[in-house]
């Protein structure tokens, strides 16, 4: 192996103050393997991917080996957790293994997860099972594919150990990609010490990182914090339009940089209901897919709570100023989150601009939805056949999904508005497909393809379903298999945290 196909490491946050992280090797395993690695990511990392693959490069995904120029680093941070405050957790199973900087210029961490014991594991061992990676492998690529601001997949290995939980299950390893690690739960815990210091240089880290126009602002840390709202927004509309229920959107669950993180318990709804909860320690349904738009609002009044202390740099700045600012920056959430929503939806339905009569017709569909119990993938899907119905008889999921009778009156109603719509039929098929995705991760796949690994060591159904989920807009008949809904003895009820 040559120096120059190892990665080339440009590390910034391993270089701020100590007190944000902890220097922590990985632990090693005994036989790393290699599970799957993303070649088109790797190639825009600077990765050589036939160095990913060798065995240098799997010793590196396992904690095995430290290329030159790695730095690992334990993040510290705090949170809130289904709404109750915890002072003080960290990255207790993951390690930070360095950052890298991909050909369009941007910064982005590799961390490893599943990787041994570090200061915050709280008696934990840090270790993951294989499940919870090829979960988390599935699920950040699916998003990813569907446009969803994500962490990504850069490969997994298996460890050639057992990891204990309620039984005997196989190790591994991943390789998580993110344009940070920092978190509401970063700001948290410096402002739960009253650490000033700590809180303006990690803002001023930040800003340097992910929001350099706010630099220029007369107040760089409110306009940072107006930027940290409006993505956070953006990403929530994204996730309601595809179904998406994170199921653990704890404050150290969200990423300033605004991308989605930990495929823990989360799941893609199957028949819609706002209530619906997949998480097992969800007990109350706090997190439930109709509750997150008003979760992320919270969490983010707990990030401009913690930023209250240097949020106003005016001269005769107090508390009650900070607040205003504060709560004018929260206030704009619920309209920039209806907006990119909104933005979405017309989409869904066809539309080149949304009224206030289009949200009473996409409300109307979607009760009807709720009490047919209709498939929230499909019955769009079919929607946007509906729109030029001569242009996909040979790959149609009308055998998967048709519309029954109760939504007769609501389809003529739609009808009726396309006709007062400026696009042509294929203009508006073309949005819809884009809109309107056919593969999702349905959670029974998910589990198939993690029983198969656990039970018989076979990774062909995880490698099939991961390429299935490479194009979601483009239907094949050939696959309809993982654009069905489960069957009643398919369905899986709930998700587990994992690791």
């Amino acid at each position: 192996m040559t120096s120059a196909q190892s990665p080339i490491f440009d590390n910034s946050y391993a270089k701020q103050a100590e007190r944000f992280f902890s220097p922590q090797a990985p632990t090693t395993v005994p036989a790393p393997a290699l599970i799957r690695i993303n070649t088109t990511l790797a190639a825009e990392l600077g990765i050589d991917p036939q160095w990913l693959a060798s065995p240098e490069g799997i010793a590196t995904m396992a904690g095995n080996h430290i290329p030159d120029g790695a730095e690992p680093i334990a993040t510290v941070y705090a949170g809130h957790q289904f709404g109750g405050w915890n002072p003080q957790l960290g990255d207790g199973r993951a390690v930070l293994l360095g950052e890298l900087i991909s050909k369009n210029g941007t910064r982005y961490d590799w961390q490893l997860k599943g990787s041994g014991r570090t200061p915050y594991s709280r008696g934990g061992d840090g270790k993951s099972p294989i499940g919870p990676v090829l979960r988390e492998y599935i699920l950040c690529e699916a998003m990813a594919a569907l446009k969803v601001p994500t962490t990504r997949a850069l490969g997994a290995v298996s460890s050639g150990e057992l990891v204990f939980r309620d039984q005997a299950l196989p190790g591994a390893v991943f390789s998580r990609v993110a344009q940070s690690h920092i978190r509401v739960g970063t700001m948290q815990f410096f402002a739960s010490r009253r650490d000033t210091e700590a809180l303006q240089e990690l803002s001023d880290y930040l800003i340097q990182r992910h929001f350099p126009d706010a630099a220029q602002a007369s107040n760089p840390v409110l306009a940072m914090l107006d930027e940290i709202i409006a993505r956070q927004a953006t990403l929530i509309a994204k996730w309601q339009s595809i179904g998406f229920i994170h199921g653990v959107m704890n404050t150290d669950n969200m990423l300033l940089c605004g991308e989605t993180i930990d495929y823990g318990p989360c799941a893609f709804m199957d028949s819609y209901d706002p209530a619906t909860v997949f998480s097992s320690i969800d007990h109350n349904g706090r997190y439930a897919y109709g509750n997150q738009p008003s979760i992320a609002h919270w969490n983010l009044a707990q990030l401009a709570q913690a930023l209250l202390a240097i949020l106003d740099n005016s001269p005769d700045a107090n508390e009650d100023s900070a607040v205003a600012l504060a709560q004018q920056a929260l206030d704009a959430f619920p309209e920039l989150f209806l907006k990119a929503y909104q933005d979405i939806i017309k989409d869904k339905l066809g539309l080149s601009r949304f009224t206030e009569q289009d949200d009473t017709l996409y409300q109307d569909l979607l009760k009807l939805m709720e009490a047919e119990k209709a498939d929230f993938t499909l019955c769009f899907r079919r929607l946007a056949e509906l729109a030029d119905e001569g242009a996909c008889i040979n790959s149609s999921v009308r055998e998967l999904f048709e519309f029954n009778d109760s939504f007769t009156p609501w389809l003529q109603q739609w009808r009726q508005r396309l006709t007062e719509d400026t696009q042509t039929a294929a203009e508006r098929q073309a949005h819809m497909f884009k809109a309107n995705p056919v593969f999702i991760p349905r959670n029974h796949l998910v589990q198939e393809a993690i029983t198969a690994a656990e039970r018989n060591n076979d990774l062909s159904v995880f490698n099939q379903l991961v390429d299935v989920l490479k194009t979601p807009h483009t239907f094949d008949p050939a696959k309809q298999r993982y654009a069905l809904p489960p069957k009643p003895n398919e369905r899986v009820l709930q998700t587990f945290c994992g690791t």
